[in-house]
């Protein structure tokens, strides 16, 4: 590390403070999780690709039940619609009812 080479001096560590304690934060993370070793960038390709494979061949599943659901909300929209509207009608006809039979009863 440099630093080191530097001879761990105040003017050093000033100067490169920040890139500092990003090591240091990066350092402690990799503790944490008991990392010895980054992983090659080949592996990390090869995962991808993995991962993109897999992804891509579950992807016209995920569309087909994104469409039937977008098609249960469009429809469960229409039933509340409609529903509101029967009510609105029940209710209408009863109060004409009510008015009916205020009528007959003077």
């Amino acid at each position: 590390m440099a630093i080191r080479k530097a001879g761990y001096s105040r003017k050093f560590l000033e100067e490169h403070r920040e890139s500092i304690t990003l090591h240091k934060a990066a350092k402690e993370a990799f503790d944490k999780l008991g990392l010895k070793k980054l992983s090659r960038v080949k592996d990390l390709s090869a995962e991808y690709a993995e991962v993109l494979a897999q992804k891509k061949a579950a992807y016209p599943e995920y569309r087909k039940v994104s469409e039937q659901m977008q098609e249960s909300l469009v429809a469960q929209k229409v039933a509340a619609v409609v529903l509101d509207r029967e009510q609105e009608l029940q209710e209408r006809k009863e109060e004409a009812n009510r008015k009916s039979q205020r009528q007959n009863d003077r």
